[in-house]
């Protein structure tokens, strides 16, 4: 059955109103489907005028595509067939641009119901069509995001409760799928204790009534096990304001809270650490410096109870002097330009006692930069101090040896060289006492040279002795049974401006000394004392029994000691020169009224003896010089007299020297003693000269030579190879002898000519008491 046709309209009034439309395009298509009317607003939206359109086929508002599959004529059908049809979709402006199209055809028939045409509204939907997909767009990002989102659980309530949608972070953190909760009420989450509680309840009414609820609390997840959630619950209504539900969001802020609970103990426990804290004095300032608070470790440093120092001013743990000088104001001053101020200095506790303080103070400002006080942490650091200054001074004492080692290691081998240089100079003066005959003027030339040789010969002991390379024979040595000699020595060269005093206690220890050296570094000391008394004054000799621990002098010195102070009245000693007076050749005194040597070997002969010296000096109260000689478990015996050796005449001599002055000098004296010297200049010269037949009676050999045996391998290879062999060395000065302690007979360079023939018949007659057969 057909439908029933519309009428054809023919009122002028509804032409006029068709006419006036502006936002439809309304025309009439024929049954062909070509435009047959066209009005204003058909113009507007599709570009083309009445004259233009009017009889051309509608198809060509459609696209290409369209056309292409068969749209235009399908619509026309479908409106012939059930008399209305509607359509969205793009149609083709005649510029050729697209617009989005809302489009009516209605069937128009005559009154016998023969189709005469089409009516077709048009409307442009190109700027909703736009809006609508945005929101679309909107939407499904939005649905995106909060599907995506999982740290949230994001999901909605009915009105009742009941969960009706579910996010990707409701199932993380709740641990329920979409289809395991969806349906179930929101209370599923809350403990057993608060849904007795009615606290689901109360949630949705507080938001209800409220229009939001917020609140932490525990929630269970699906395993039962429980986490700190962050929960907000917002109703929801429609446009006409109906409520349809609830929106909600919880947060697991488990880790947060835990952090936040953390931060309460941290903080507590922090002020009971301040509070607890002895060692340090934490307290607080207001902006003026007036203590505002006081910690156990304050009153431990600095004696004041929290009731007696609150509310006074800082400045009063300040000395007098720095008060004065303004120090408590720059520091506030400091810390409130810088941020912060730090300083040591002394600082007075309750008791007027002193102490040496470690401060800092730090600023305090508010949230908006505002100053509100400051915070002050001061530590009692004078031990540290005390031990900073002690290892300052160890520091200080290391140097000192460091530099007087390697000055002794300098003067040592000068010695050595000026040692050989004197063997030549004093041994030719020897020798030519027996040529010049009776000649007076040449008799005073040789004294001259014999006197300038023994000055050098003082000299390099002195170097030696400083260097700790002198030859020493250490025994036990009786200070007290001494004293009348050590008196009478000290005495004469002090003269009768000077009075000498000597306190040795009957219960004195025995040290471990050579008996000259200890002589003669008296004699210095007494002489450096009377240069620094021109007007006459006192020299006391003092000695004690003393025990050190390490660390009174230096850290490895320790044992028994006997301490032996020499003490004068001088002028005393200026600081910058203390620590330079054991300095060989260094000296104060004027040109040729000193050689600058004297305390440079008392300072050599208590290191190598092993003990230490000390200065303590006071300009205008005079000096005192320590000597701490180590103590001797032996018992001190009398010297027997040496017994009187002379070189036999006649004795071969194989002399090994590679100083060729030094040979010629050794070989004229041995000539002079009668006897036969053969010189060879090298270790291996000599062991040519023995393996070629030679049979010497003795083989004198320096220590100190170039190549590659010095002497003392010689003597060591001759007495394993030949023990009947008797042996002499002779040094000017040699570590390698200082080693072999007793093992070869030495004689020290340079020496007189009595000297060589007693050391050369004492080896002699030593070699004949060992060789000659045992008595029966």
């Amino acid at each position: 059955m057909r439908p029933k046709p519309s009428p054809v309209p023919a009122d002028p009034r509804f032409q006029l109103l068709v006419e006036s439309v502006s936002d439809y395009a309304i025309y009439m298509i024929d049954p062909a489907g070509r435009v047959a009317s066209w009005n204003p607003a058909a113009t507007r939206i599709k570009g083309y005028s009445r004259e233009e359109i009017e009889g051309q086929h509608f198809r060509r508002f459609f696209t290409s595509e369209d056309q292409g599959a068969g749209l235009p004529e399908r619509i026309l059908a479908q409106a012939r067939d059930i008399g209305r049809v509607e359509s969205e979709g793009w149609r083709v402006r005649k510029d050729g641009t697209r617009f989005w199209a809302l489009a009516t055809v209605h069937a128009i028939r005559g009154e016998d119901g023969a189709l005469i045409g089409y009516a077709k509204i048009t409307r442009d939907m190109t700027e909703r069509r736009v809006a609508q997909q945005a929101l679309l767009e909107s939407e499904r990002r939005f649905r995106y995001l909060v599907e995506g989102i999982t740290d949230y659980a994001i999901y909605m309530l009915d009105v009742n409760g009941m969960v009706s949608n579910w996010n990707a972070g409701a199932e993380r953190i709740k641990g329920y799928t979409v289809s395991e909760i969806v349906g179930r009420h929101f209370s599923t989450f809350y403990t057993s204790e608060d849904r007795a509680a009615g606290v689901p309840v109360r949630a949705l009414r507080t938001a209800l009534e409220e229009g939001r609820f917020e609140a932490e609390g525990w929630r269970v997840r699906k395993d039962g096990g429980r986490f700190w959630a962050s929960v907000v619950i917002d109703p929801i209504r429609d446009e006409e304001g109906r409520h349809i539900g609830f929106a909600k969001i919880t947060r697991d802020i488990s880790e947060k809270r835990a952090a936040q609970e953390a931060l309460a103990r941290s903080e507590r426990e922090f002020r009971l650490l301040v509070a607890g804290v002895v060692d340090y004095a934490l307290y607080l300032l207001d902006p003026n410096g007036i203590v505002t608070n006081w910690n156990a470790g304050a009153q431990h440093i600095k004696g004041y109870k929290a009731e007696e120092i609150v509310g006074q001013h800082f400045s009063r743990f300040y000395t007098e002097p720095d008060r004065a000088a303004g120090v408590p104001v720059r520091a506030l001053e400091t810390a409130r330009e810088q941020g912060r101020y730090e300083a040591e200095g002394w600082r007075v506790r309750k008791d007027g006692t002193l102490f040496w303080a470690s401060v800092v103070i730090d600023t305090i400002r508010d949230e908006d930069g505002q100053l509100i006080g400051f915070a002050k942490i001061t530590r009692d650091i004078t031990e540290r101090r005390n031990a900073q200054l002690e290892l300052q001074r160890a520091h200080e004492r290391l140097a000192q040896a460091q530099k007087m080692e390697a000055l002794g290691q300098l003067t040592g081998g000068v010695a050595h060289d000026f040692n050989n240089l004197l063997m030549v100079v004093s041994g030719q003066a020897q020798l030519l006492r027996k040529r010049i005959g009776e000649d007076p003027r040449a008799e005073r030339a040789l004294d001259a040279i014999d006197a300038a040789s023994k000055r050098g010969q003082d000299l390099t002991r002195h170097l030696l002795t400083f260097a700790r390379r002198q030859r020493l024979q250490p025994m036990p040595v009786s200070l007290v049974e001494r004293a009348d000699g050590l008196h009478e020595l000290l005495g004469t060269s002090l003269g009768s401006s000077v009075s000498l005093h000597f306190d040795l206690p009957d219960d004195l220890w025995a040290v471990e000394v050579d008996p000259s050296e200890l002589e003669l570094a008296l004699l210095n000391l007494a002489v450096n004392a009377r240069d620094a008394m021109p007007n006459g004054g006192a020299l006391s000799v003092i000695a004690r029994n003393k025990t050190l621990a390490g660390g009174e002098i230096d850290t490895e010195f320790a044992g028994d000691f006997v301490a032996v102070m020499v003490r004068d009245t001088g002028v005393g000693i200026p600081p910058d020169i203390l620590a330079r007076v054991f300095e060989p050749f260094f000296t104060t005194k004027d040109v040729n009224k000193g050689t600058g040597l004297g305390l440079s070997q008392v300072y050599g002969f208590a290191q190598q003896s092993g003990g230490r010296v000390v200065v303590d000096s006071r300009l205008g109260e005079g000096t005192t010089v320590t000597l701490y000689l180590p103590r001797s478990e032996g018992v001190p015996a009398r010297q027997a007299p040496d017994v009187a050796h002379q070189a036999p005449k006649g004795a071969r001599i194989l002399v090994v020297e590679d100083n060729p002055e030094v040979a010629e000098v050794v070989a004229g004296l041995l000539e002079q003693l009668g006897n036969r010297p053969h010189v060879v200049s090298s270790a291996e010269a000599a062991l040519n000269a023995l393996d070629a037949g030679e049979e010497p009676d003795l083989v004198f050999s320096d220590i100190v030579m170039a190549g590659e045996m010095d002497g003392l391998a010689l003597a060591r290879r001759l007495r394993a190879e030949r023990p009947e062999l008797p042996i002499l060395l002779a040094t000017g000065y040699s570590q390698a002898a200082e080693a072999m302690g007793g093992e070869f007979p030495i004689l020290t360079k340079p020496y007189q000519l009595a000297e060589l023939s007693r050391a050369v018949g004492l080896v002699l007659a030593s070699h004949r008491r060992a060789t000659a057969p045992a008595c029966t």
